[in-house]
């Protein structure tokens, strides 16, 4: 039973195109998860869509629009078990618009699998940089690297090396290391080296994909942290009221908990008592972090609480800045950022404008030293200390207190600006 595994939540990540759907569905197909005939209703539909091929994609792309579009549009959620492990996978989009969504599941994952084309002509592209650069800044700290479509590369292992000298070179600059990483040559559409090894590539003796998530790390739980659990959605449902859902960061929650969800409608947070917990259809007594969760709460209404609220007990308010000190690296900003810049910040489940009201330091992103002090603006590939000031109230937890809960993502008109963390806070009073 899922219940006793250790959960962990994986996200697929890549450039659009390069088969992440596909090797999901692919993935949950071979080790039975999804039968043939609910198979072989996907292949009818996409053949009758003119999407021929795309019926591995489609078991995860279940919403209407994606299967007209052929793309990944949400994350999708799917619950997927090993002998050793219980994986919620998710699927995210790797079409830049939806990055912001690739965000959310980026930090909310404990590990990630890099699709990577190996198609002539591919390899690492704009999106798997960006991917990567996320993947590190927001602190999903193992990572597989599947080199995919190696059947439309004849499978040849000198593609297969080429492609993964060029992944390893953006793995080292973001501060993975590649010799810690497991890169497997796959084709997802035939099947090769998903969920089975295959014969077409006799020069690979490695693993294949299940069998390296089964061979990753047990993510370690904040148990001891304070309790934090930033609302994704708000629901209202018959019968039972409101329920909110999220995925618990930190601490643990417990049936009967006396909670608070800051900064709520009015700012000044909303009190409640936990009624009941459930995770996947399943009523449980406690969750823990990691669990992916709705509950209801005594005393509070549909319009009290939002998405990017966060859950902590009354006995230990999660944090609302009023200003914070963070650390960011400039990704992918069009010219120079300079004080009163204000973008949209996405921090954990919220997406907040923040102005930045001070360049304090320019850092050496590779060290961190000190390069400069009170620059007038930093650009790409810069690091630096900035204070920044939420232009609504806003939960974020220093990275020394709560790390979970300190990193955030900078966007700006459809593109990842910045990334970094918070490491110091002003408070605001509730």
């Amino acid at each position: 039973m899922a219940k006793n595994k250790t959960h962990i939540n994986l996200v697929f990540i890549g450039h659009v195109d390069h088969g992440k759907s596909t090797t999901v569905g692919r993935l949950l197909f071979d080790s039975g998860v999804i039968d043939a005939q609910a198979m072989k209703k996907l292949k009818d539909k996409a053949q009758e869509l003119g999407k021929a091929g795309f019926e591995f994609a489609f078991v995860m792309d279940n919403l209407k629009e994606e299967r007209e579009r052929g793309v990944t549009i949400d994350l999708s959620h799917k619950k997927f078990e090993t002998d050793k492990y219980y994986f919620t996978i998710i699927d995210a989009p790797g079409h830049k618009d939806f990055i912001k969504n690739m965000i959310t599941g980026a930090a909310q994952a404990d590990a990630g699998v890099l699709v990577v084309s190996a198609n002539p002509g591919d390899g690492v592209q704009a999106q798997t940089k960006e991917h990567v650069f996320l993947s590190r800044t927001l602190g999903v700290n193992q990572l597989i690297i599947a080199i995919n479509k190696m059947d439309m590369a004849k499978y040849d292992q000198k593609r297969f090396e080429e492609v993964k000298a060029q992944v390893s070179t953006l793995l080292k600059s973001v501060g993975y290391k590649p010799d810690e990483i497991q890169f497997i040559p796959t084709a997802s559409f035939p099947g090769d080296n998903i969920a089975k090894k295959t014969t077409n590539m006799p020069w690979y003796s490695g693993p294949c994909l299940l069998e390296a998530m089964n061979a990753l790390k047990e993510p370690e739980k904040p148990t001891n942290l304070p309790l934090r659990l930033p609302l994704q959605d708000v629901y209202n449902i018959t019968g039972i009221g409101v329920v909110p859902v999220g995925r618990v960061e930190t601490g643990i929650m417990k049936v009967g908990d006396k909670i608070i969800i800051v900064p709520g409608r009015e700012g000044k947070g909303v009190r409640g008592e936990v009624k009941s917990i459930e995770m996947h259809h399943e009523q449980m007594q406690q969750a823990e972090p990691g669990d992916n969760i709705g509950f209801s709460v005594r005393g509070i209404g549909k319009k009290d609480v939002t998405r990017g609220d966060v859950l902590g007990h009354e006995s230990n308010v999660p944090m609302v800045a009023q200003e914070f000190t963070a650390q960011l690296v400039v990704l992918n900003h069009p010219s120079v950022i300079t004080v009163g810049y204000t973008p949209v910040f996405h921090v954990h489940t919220a997406q907040i404008a923040c102005q930045i009201i001070a360049i304090e330091k320019k850092l050496n992103p590779a060290t961190g030293e000190v390069l400069q002090e009170n620059p007038d603006f930093i650009r790409n590939g810069d690091a630096a200390i900035v204070k920044i000031k939420p232009m609504h109230p806003m939960c974020i937890e220093k990275q020394k207190e709560i790390p979970q809960m300190s990193r955030f993502a900078i966007r700006d008109s459809g593109a990842t600006v910045a990334a970094g963390m918070c490491i110091d806070i002003v408070k605001k009073e509730l």
